[in-house]
């Protein structure tokens, strides 16, 4: 049962037993409940230290489709959870906090941009994985930063095409494919922050740096990058190359797994306009913490639902997705 407290606050803030090693009695249910932990490389570090799994949106989405877990545990954000729920229907899909959401996703209500797509008709959709279920029924192909130019690259070349809901994202392909889709006017609230004055001063203070930069950032910030990708591609670009430290404009969360793969490498975080709050942090990415973890996995609670007509529609653009990131090899 379901405590009154718990859903006002959305997460369950039950004391963990200050003996206990939260760490090992995590991996204890995980075995037990048959439970898969997955984590975004947006989390803490402790949080993905625990996970089973840690990967951006499009990896979390391929693996939460092949899984054979009874329960998957969500650490990263909401619409990640639905994705996983869409996609798994049967199995119980949890996330530590239900108030973890996404300012990219809040910039993109559904029933908004079910006006625009109708304002807009012979267009096919294209949606960013950050956006609702509701935002993902009025579309016709989800991409990720992983494989949105590729998948905009796959339609006929003559094909109108509406992107949302990052209109940082949906510039950049456009000027990588020479299309000219039509974009809803949406934002991130960490990759609109970085400042290319103080990353050419930080870069100042270590020439031998290079930049690596999230397509979701503004493009004078994207126009200064040695490097432009995905969460995974940066990751993956910061391990191969020779270079030995790294300006990093994306959330700060990977600066985690990068050091792990590459410790002997340097990586600096890339500053923010406003140097007074962390800007270059994920708000609701850091409300997943271990002992929201622990009692999410104890209690089970709280759940992922998608209504089932909702589920119905969203499923045909997240497995388009799926099948051409396969056809792709990514």
């Amino acid at each position: 049962m379901v405590d009154k407290k718990w859903l006002e606050k959305g997460f369950i803030d039950e004391p963990v037993p200050e003996q206990i090693d939260i760490k090992a009695e995590i991996r204890r249910m995980c075995k037990e409940k048959n439970a898969l932990i997955m984590a975004h490389y947006y989390t803490e570090g402790v949080i993905q230290e625990v996970a089973d799994f840690i990967g951006d949106s499009l990896a979390l989405a391929q693996k939460a489709a092949t899984t054979d877990a009874d329960i998957i545990v969500m650490c990263g954000v909401h619409f990640m959870g639905e994705t996983n729920k869409i996609l798994c229907p049967n199995k119980k899909v949890l996330i530590p906090d239900l108030n973890a959401s996404c300012s990219l996703a809040e910039s993109c209500p559904a029933d908004e941009f079910e006006r625009f797509v109708m304002a807009h008709p012979g267009h096919t959709v294209v949606s960013y994985v950050n956006t609702t279920a509701g935002t993902k029924a009025v579309t016709d192909v989800v991409v990720t930063s992983s494989n949105a130019k590729q998948i905009v690259d796959s339609l006929p070349k003559d094909a109108p095409i509406i992107f949302g809901p990052d209109w940082n994202l949906g510039n950049y392909i456009n000027s990588l494919t020479g299309r000219h889709m039509v974009l809803w006017n949406g934002a991130c609230h960490v990759h609109e922050k970085f400042s290319v004055e103080k990353i050419l001063k930080l870069k100042k203070q270590h020439p031998e740096a290079k930049i690596l930069v999230h397509p979701e950032c503004k493009g004078p910030v994207v126009n200064i990058a040695d490097k432009v990708g995905s969460t995974a591609a940066l990751l993956k670009f910061s391990i191969d190359d020779e270079a030995q430290i790294f300006i990093v404009a994306t959330e700060s969360g990977i600066l985690n797994e990068m050091q792990r793969l590459a410790p002997h490498k340097t990586f600096i975080p890339a500053p923010p306009d406003d140097s007074t709050c962390a800007c270059n942090e994920c708000n609701y990415m850091k409300l997943i913490t271990l002992n929201k973890l622990y009692n999410c996995l104890k209690y089970e609670w709280p759940y992922i639902e998608v209504q089932p007509e909702v589920a119905l529609k969203a499923i045909k653009p997240i497995e388009r997705m799926l099948e051409i990131s396969k056809q792709l090899g990514l």
